[in-house]
């Protein structure tokens, strides 16, 4: 009897042997069915667990991995990731590309309306006259267009080449009885600020048309350069020890044999913040961009916005006219001392010729007469075009405000995934990196520098990602730009108008030398007879006084029109 008590005990450690075995041999259908679903061959997968000493990444205990399937659900963690960056960013990268379309094309055809609705209306108004010299507002439009679009063009230069050349052209108009060169016509123009022809209606046009336009161009940039940011920063590939704490993460449940546990909230957020340690440093630039477009925002629906300045710019070149054919008595007489005695042609024949022009030519606007298009008065698709474009101002402040800590907020955003940690989160029965319990080390802090103890991932905080460091950049030239936009200044132009800066506007005098009001630089001319002159000054005065009547009559209905 005791001589069987031996085999009795080794009976039973058999048996305990055996029941380990099954336990360690658990079934792998679980893993084999998920595995499968993610579009994997079944041929690599064990039916059974196998020893895990062959694993790289995951825990080297019993296992449903093979070593082919470890690679394979590292590129394919690689992968979600990527794509988990990129729908979390997707809303603002949206946001960025569809408004700066709707914006540029705003803009385009704001610029594209004024100039047919002062075409339209100075057809009608002064008829041949202005046909005739059409190419001087052409050519200011043109280059307006081509400052919006990006081109090295100088805004204040813009303007005073428009009333140097308009000033040319009414000053023949005026003094029909005069012959003038080339050559004296450019000394005309030289003078335009000192004689102020056109009053005070071209420095406050500079100032407005500046201001709004390098408003509405940068803002315009600035949704270029934060759709162009957004864009490549959510594409960036993750580094090698990123990936491997991801396939640590999302997939070394399904080696331990537990592909329906989900990562625990905590310890998916150490591994995003290690992974996009060096995209969360780009969110202090990226909240000054935003904060600067908010500022440029408000310029668009300031007081001097792109439409409240071009939309009325036919009125205030109508009005900048009528002040140079009120003031053309005194501004002839002054450039004649200045520039000298201009050579005169038969005057009676030129005289009558000018007044037959006159009589055909110029007659009052009247509302009937007004051009129209299918889609209405240029003035009304202007207006229809604001009032579209006011709600979308309003609507890309919040846009914009939603979109501020972007970079910084994408590992809450994408742990929130219920596919990557579960719709309700059980933090006692999520994965921790290697087992089903809690996660318990704590969680890092934002940005490279604070990964240096990231439980997660291995971060080398002495080599910031040189991508990321070039888009900051990219940030902060554009912020600068926005800046200076907003104050009225571009980067290459600064105002030096009254409003902005306090100083005088330019004149475009040679190495800061400017004649004073009377100190003219003269030319060659004929000699000077006080008593001729006094009779065509008197000549000139009647032509210019028919003029004016008209001119009036047309400024006052124009305002109305506006209003």
């Amino acid at each position: 009897m005791f001589g069987m008590e031996p085999a009795l005990c080794w009976g039973a450690m058999l048996l305990s042997l055996c029941a380990g075995a099954d336990v360690r041999s658990r079934s792998c259908s679980e893993v084999r069915q998920a595995y499968s679903a993610k579009g994997f061959s079944l041929a690599s997968v064990p039916y059974q667990e196998i020893a895990g000493e062959h694993l790289r990444i995951c825990p080297q205990e019993y296992t449903c991995c093979t070593t082919e399937m470890e690679d394979k659900l590292g590129q394919q963690s690689k992968l979600e990731f990527e794509s988990l960056v990129e729908e979390a960013s997707h809303y603002v990268r949206v946001t960025f590309v569809s408004w700066h379309r709707k914006f540029d094309e705003f803009f385009r055809e704001l610029l594209k309306n004024a100039e047919k609705s002062l075409n339209d209306i100075f057809v009608n108004t002064y008829g041949m006259l202005y046909m005739q010299n059409t190419e001087v507002f052409q050519d200011l439009f043109t280059e307006l267009k081509r400052y919006y679009t990006g081109g090295n063009v100088n805004l204040e230069e813009i303007l005073n080449d428009f009333w140097a050349r308009l000033l040319e052209r009414m000053f023949q108009l005026i003094n029909p009885q005069y012959h003038f060169s080339e050559d004296y016509l450019e000394c005309v123009s030289k003078y335009t600020d000192q004689l102020k022809p056109f009053g005070d209606v071209p420095r406050k046009l500079k100032v407005q048309v500046t201001r709004a336009l390098i408003a509405a161009r940068t803002f315009v940039q600035g949704l270029t350069v934060g759709r162009e940011v957004a864009n490549r920063v959510s594409k960036i590939s993750p580094n090698p020890g990123c990936i491997r704490a991801l396939m640590k993460m999302l997939y070394c449940p399904y080696c331990r044999g537990l592909p329906s546990v989900r990562p625990c909230s905590n310890y998916c957020l150490n591994v995003m913040k290690g992974c996009l340690a060096n995209q969360a440093d780009l969110d202090i630039e990226w909240n000054l961009f935003i904060d600067a477009m908010l500022l440029v925002v408000d310029r668009l629906e300031g007081p001097v916005n792109i439409e409240s300045v071009m939309g009325p710019i036919d009125v205030k070149i109508s009005e900048a006219i009528i002040n140079m054919q009120e003031n053309s008595v005194q501004v002839s007489g002054k450039v004649f001392i200045g520039c000298g005695q201009p050579k005169s042609p038969p005057l009676l024949r030129l005289s009558r010729s000018f007044s037959e022009s006159n009589n055909v030519q110029f007659h009052p606007y009247i509302e009937e007469e007004r051009p129209t298009t299918a889609a209405g008065t240029s003035l009304d698709q202007l207006r229809t075009l604001w009032r579209a474009m006011q709600n979308a101002v309003i609507e890309i402040k919040d846009k914009l405000k939603v979109s501020k800590k972007l970079w910084s907020s994408l590992p809450h955003a994408i742990c929130k995934e219920a596919r990557i940690t579960g719709a309700n989160p059980h933090e006692d029965k999520c994965w921790n990196g290697q087992t089903r319990a809690r996660y318990l080390p704590e969680i890092m802090n934002d940005g490279l520098i604070n990964q240096i103890n990231n439980p997660e991932v291995d971060v080398d905080i002495t080599r910031p990602d040189t991508f990321i460091r070039q888009q900051i950049m990219a940030l902060r030239v554009i912020t600068n730009k926005l800046r200076n936009a907003y104050n009225g200044n571009d980067v290459n132009f600064q105002d030096t108008s009254e409003e902005t800066s306090g100083s005088g506007s330019g004149s475009g005098c040679i190495d800061d030398i400017c004649p004073t009001e009377f100190d003219f630089i003269t030319t060659e001319a004929p000699l000077f007879d006080s008593d001729r002159v006094e009779f065509e000054f008197s000549a000139a005065s009647q032509s210019s006084q028919s003029l004016f009547t008209v001119l009036i009559s047309v400024i006052m209905v124009l305002q109305r029109q506006w209003r």
